[in-house]
């Protein structure tokens, strides 16, 4: 057997004991989980320095957002039918690193996509990237010090590895990462009719209507394009606007990259960079052809970089970008910016900025996406209410919050009843007479008629709840 299938055995074997069933043995891999990360910072502040660069103070607020939802998980109890046995294959890098390799992991145990190890019971094995190798090291070397060394268990390595995985049979499969592996992956899962989760990313667009407060417009694109070096899955990847504002759309972002990273991002602690050599001669070679805006460093740093009079098929437009490029379309009117939209594979994510409402609300209706964001870019995936994942091109499947319990349990339906009543059961028995016939007929309408009441019941009763709220705090 290869190291993979010894790996996959071992979990599916620790599963079939049991052991990870009990609600107490899940809570204390929680505890453990926050005990690794709370103990261990240094060690993954470390790693994630040697993969990305500076990382700032925001590595701080990274570790205690992980903290924070691990600890809600104490009060929820929802019982499902785990999957049994899952495997994750991390992305080598998505908002951090650690952010979506842990916690994604967390998808495959309960109700938040933030708390691992919880209340389904179920094993995982996991393939972090190699391309962020430092940090794949570190989840090797120090996760089995805190958490069951069988029943979650890492597999690092490269391209014959996760093939090697693949060839296994899994109960679920979640993968984060490009289009191009995606369809490899739900390929592998076909022969088993594997279930997959795909988180794919792609282009995803941010259009701004000139009639919006264009500098906090540009502010929060800024903010957005360029955390982790604009290498994140749902990173704003091209601005659409009429070209009466392309010029003051640049210079408001030349301005914010000033302010957030003072005269040098690439000196800056708050500015990573790019992941490795190949990624940054890829986000190079899209520039040709581009005008520069401002920007356009030729060294590993890659400082941020604005492109203008870009159009469709420019070669920077052929491909997610999934770095700090950035990208000006011109366009005419919103429908033409929805127009661009649709001739297109549909994004994981789509930005509008407008104080118009029935603009905004043109753009919902007439375009399909991942999610779609008002005023805002990325803040969407921190509200664990709103369910996360792609559309085609960009992905399949939900998780966070309520949805990725949802997503990655088996929602098996139970019907338990007793041998008794057989006088009532006896009229679905043929032969079907007319008076057979009568009673079922009395007996459905006694049931839809039960249903009625029940709503009824139901709406004056929330009518009620409505009226004392309204008495007792609006007055």
């Amino acid at each position: 057997m290869s190291q993979e299938e010894l790996v996959v055995e071992r979990a599916r074997r620790s599963f079939q004991t049991g052991r990870s069933k009990p609600l107490e043995f899940r809570l204390q891999q929680l505890r453990r989980l926050q005990s690794f990360l709370k103990e261990r910072q240094e060690d993954i502040k470390d790693a994630l320095q040697k993969d990305l660069g500076k990382v700032g103070n925001s590595f701080i607020t990274h570790i205690y957002f992980v903290i924070l939802w691990i600890s809600l998980i104490y009060s929820v109890l929802m019982v499902r039918k785990c999957y049994h046995l899952v495997l994750y294959i991390s992305a080598w890098i998505t908002l951090m690193v650690w952010l979506l390799t842990l916690l994604e992991l967390s998808v495959f145990h309960d109700e938040f996509v933030y708390h691992f190890l919880c209340y389904s019971g179920n094993a995982a094995i996991v393939k972090p990237s190699e391309i962020s190798s430092t940090s794949s090291t570190v989840i090797k070397q120090l996760l089995p010090l805190y958490l069951d060394k069988d029943l979650y268990q890492v597999v690092e390595g490269g391209v014959p590895e996760t093939q090697q995985l693949l060839k296994q049979r899994f109960d679920h499969i979640f993968y984060t990462g490009s289009t191009a592996v995606g369809k490899l992956v739900m390929e592998a899962a076909a022969p088993h009719l594997t279930p997959v989760t795909l988180e794919l990313g792609g282009k995803s667009p941010c259009y701004i209507d000139k009639d919006c407060d264009i500098r906090i417009a540009c502010r929060r694109i800024t903010w957005a394009k360029l955390i982790n070096c604009g290498q994140t899955c749902i990173a704003p990847d091209f601005i659409l606007c009429e070209p009466s504002v392309q010029n003051r759309v640049v210079e408001e972002i030349r301005r914010c990259v000033k302010e957030f990273y003072a005269d040098s991002p690439k000196t800056s602690d708050d500015y990573g960079r790019i992941i490795n050599q190949r990624q940054f001669k890829r986000i190079v070679g899209l520039m040709e052809g581009c005008t520069i805006a401002f920007g356009g460093d030729a060294d590993e740093s890659q400082g941020p970089t604005v492109l203008k009079n870009v159009t469709g098929d420019s070669r920077v437009m052929q491909e997610e970008i999934f770095g700090p490029l950035l990208p000006i379309v011109t366009v005419q009117s919103v429908d033409e910016a929805i127009h661009f939209i649709n001739e297109r594979e549909k994004p994981l994510a789509l930005y509008v900025f407008s104080h118009n409402v029935k603009l905004i609300e043109k753009v919902l209706a007439e375009t399909s996406s991942g999610a779609l964001v008002a005023n805002d870019c990325i803040v969407h995936f921190l509200d664990s209410a709103l369910p996360f994942g792609g559309v085609g091109h960009s992905g399949m499947g939900r998780y966070r919050g309520r949805h990725t319990f949802d997503q990655l349990s088996n929602l098996r339906s139970c019907m338990i009843k007793q041998l008794k009543m057989e006088g009532l059961n006896s009229m679905r028995y043929p032969p079907h007479s007319t008076k057979k016939l009568g009673w079922a007929r009395r007996f459905l309408l006694s049931q839809l008629n039960v249903q009625k009441l029940r709503n009824m019941a139901m709406l004056a009763m929330l009518t009620c709840l409505a009226a004392f709220v309204v008495q007792r705090f609006l007055r």
